[in-house]
């Protein structure tokens, strides 16, 4: 998908400058374990990524990555192809959703998701007002609607008032991702 106007692009290719860390596959794809520059509250957000290829390997060990949005609410990826479709399966909220359905490709072919995210409100306390919510789109099928996120997922930062990056997880499985953007939604 292309990004539409007023879109900011964070990969299209050409350079990995937009995330901490940020390295290049030697066919100019980006690979796993970064955090973006930028720092986003309410959003869309367009991620494609690709699955390695790993039949000896189970479980979590297969193809294992994660969006983390804000870095705090994780989308998993994982090469679940013609799996249960599990909250820790592609497309899950880490411990809190399973997908709809199981939208996950086979492995080596590229896919998306389209998230819609509304962050969390938080009082002139600090105090959280307001879960976040989430609608995922995978590989253009609805999968959560309007999902509330009632608490952040383990695994890196915890819930917070102020923006925070988009963390593309490393769990030592070469996810590779391309054509990534966002385009900022103002606070409802």
């Amino acid at each position: 998908a292309k990004p539409p106007e007023g879109a900011t692009v964070l990969f299209d290719g050409k350079s990995a400058d937009n995330f901490d860390g940020g390295q290049l596959t030697e066919d100019g794809l980006l690979k796993e374990g970064v955090n973006t520059k930028l720092k986003h509250g309410s959003c869309q957000l367009h991620l494609e990524f690709r699955l390695p290829y790993m039949p000896k390997a189970r479980g979590q060990g297969r193809g294992n990555s994660g969006c983390y949005l804000q870095s705090r609410y994780e989308v998993q990826i994982l090469d679940s192809f013609g799996l249960e479709g599990r909250d820790n399966e592609c497309g899950g909220i880490y411990t809190i959703k399973d997908p709809s359905q199981n939208m996950c490709f086979p492995p080596l072919i590229w896919q998306t998701y389209d998230i819609d995210f509304t962050a969390a409100r938080y009082d002139e306390a600090g105090k959280k007002s307001k879960n976040a919510r989430v609608t995922i789109k995978h590989n253009g099928v609805l999968i959560h609607d309007n999902l509330e996120l009632t608490h952040g997922t383990p695994g890196y930062h915890p819930e917070g008032l102020e923006a925070d990056a988009l963390f593309l997880q490393d769990h030592g499985n070469p996810v590779a991702f391309r054509n990534i953007w966002v385009i900022e939604k103002s606070a409802k």
